[in-house]
């Protein structure tokens, strides 16, 4: 994706400028638990999440970040609120960022404090506000939140890092109200050099979560706009990363190992599609991210309910399977390969899939 924006390293992984679209999510554990955290962090790494956050609600979980940001096979962004210090002692923890509101941490003092900090360390700031976050007077001039307020304390709160000579920020700025998300980033694309961290917050349930996301974050990158994402749902974290690359390879933005197409059944349907295509798509999340990275062509994988469309389909794709009645015919290339029982496919299908792997 080629940005106009100003590019900032986190770590290792760059945002904004011509660097793909990044993957984020958030840690639901305790942070001061760090095995819990860290085995959370691994689950969401092996899933494709590529930039971790971490709350830091106190000095306990502070404290923690050290240990964590060493077993942490990925940037580690920590979460900060009203307490400069527990920014100060994230920083010295060595984390790869640090996601902060200006307005919310104190006086000014502390804010160069933080920047300071942050020069030192060599480490970018995300500026986040919210529609929970917005300062009184501009609530108070609007009647409420609008997305021309919220873009107007983005800006502002950027501009107090910026007095202190410092540039490398990365703007979110998030309502759970879709077109007003919409609007708010899109003044901010147009008066802003920084990368934008997109979302829709508080987005829900998954099955509310992923339709308020696509809409909200797929407007938004199909006109260019975002650097890095996270969606937000009420679920297991790992859940927000497989959305995540799923929307981003519906938009063509970037390639999945494994394209999977499975049809939506009917009457002639004779085996619990559904379950079968569970069980594949689990199996197949450390497969696809494998696949990604070393730049192969993904494959295309077909798993096709009755015998009307499914072996033309199966046939079509680079592996495939049609079912019957309690059993799959197994396709590779367009030739028949054997059969499997239908509980069987999926291990069946995995095999297929890992042989391919290898040949690469």
């Amino acid at each position: 994706m080629s940005r106009d924006k100003r590019q900032v390293l986190c770590g290792g992984v760059p945002i904004g400028g011509d660097a793909p679209v990044t993957i984020q999510s958030m840690t639901n554990t305790p942070t001061a638990d760090v095995k819990a955290t860290v085995a959370q962090i691994r689950r969401l790494t092996d899933a494709g999440c590529e930039i971790i956050r971490a709350a830091v609600p106190d000095m306990d979980a502070a404290d923690a970040l050290k240990e964590i940001r060493r077993q942490c096979p990925i940037p580690l962004v920590a979460d900060i609120h009203f307490d400069y210090r527990l920014a100060l002692a994230a920083m010295n923890a060595g984390v790869d960022k640090i996601r902060i509101n200006p307005g919310n941490i104190g006086e000014e003092e502390n804010i160069r404090r933080v920047v300071e900090q942050a020069k030192r360390c060599r480490i970018p700031i995300r500026v986040g506000v919210n529609s929970g976050s917005l300062e009184k007077h501009i609530l108070l001039r609007d009647g409420g939140v609008t997305a021309q307020g919220l873009a107007e304390s983005a800006l502002y709160n950027a501009g107090l890092l910026e007095k202190y000579g410092f540039e490398d920020i990365v703007i979110s700025l998030k309502s759970s109200n879709v077109k007003m998300n919409n609007e708010a980033y899109r003044i901010v694309d147009r008066q802003s050099p920084y990368p934008l961290h997109i979302g829709v917050t508080e987005a829900g349930t998954p099955a509310r979560g992923k339709v308020k996301s696509a809409a909200g974050i797929g407007a938004l990158l199909l006109d260019d706009i975002g650097d890095t994402l996270r969606v937000s749902l009420t679920a297991d974290p790992v859940e927000e990363v497989i959305f995540a690359r799923q929307l981003l390879a519906a938009l063509d933005i970037r390639r999945e190992g494994i394209e999977i197409v499975s049809c939506p059944t009917c009457g002639r349907t004779q085996v619990d599609l559904e379950r079968i295509i569970a069980a594949i798509e689990e199996k197949l999340i450390p497969v696809k991210k494998r696949m990604e990275e070393k730049g192969a062509r993904p494959l295309k994988l077909a798993v096709m309910g009755c015998a009307v469309n499914g072996p033309g389909e199966a046939r079509g794709a680079d592996i495939g399977v049609a079912c019957g009645k309690g059993k799959g015919v197994l396709f590779a290339d367009g030739e028949i390969i054997g059969q499997a029982a239908e509980a069987d496919i999926p291990a069946a299908v995995l095999r297929m899939i890992e042989e391919r792997e290898q040949e690469l």
